[in-house]
């Protein structure tokens, strides 16, 4: 699976980088795990719109890409604990300029009138 990734379609590095932190909840559970190891109820608890199936999947990627770090205790109940492993740690600087892009923009979006944004950006606009 990871050749895959490494191949793409155009060659370029941007896409390698996003097949591997690409998606909605990818970033977000990296950016979680930033300042420190999590535990599975953590990060559903801090991602709550991600259903535990899908939290469960994207860490599995993350682990595979080698970005986090899975340690189980040997415990009754189980322990999970997930980390950043240092390719992990390396991408801090993009998921903060992500965020303070993210910031940005939705300051930017917000400010704008409601007539000048287009109907289904309105709609999000008042939701936000």
């Amino acid at each position: 699976m990871r050749l895959k990734r490494l191949d793409g379609k155009s060659g370029c590095a941007v896409e390698v980088t996003l097949s591997v932190i690409g998606g909605v909840w990818k970033p977000v559970i990296l950016f979680h795990l930033l300042p420190g190891k999590k535990r599975f109820m953590e990060l559903t608890r801090l991602i709550p719109n991600a259903t535990q199936r899908m939290l469960t999947l994207q860490l599995r990627e993350l682990e595979a890409d080698g970005v986090i770090a899975r340690h189980v205790y040997p415990q009754v109940p189980p322990k999970v604990e997930y980390a950043l492993t240092p390719l992990g740690e390396s991408l801090a600087p993009v998921l903060i300029s992500l965020r303070e892009w993210g910031e940005s923009y939705r300051t930017s979006e917000m400010s704008r009138e409601p007539a000048e944004a287009p109907e289904c950006a309105r709609g999000e606009a008042m939701a936000t």
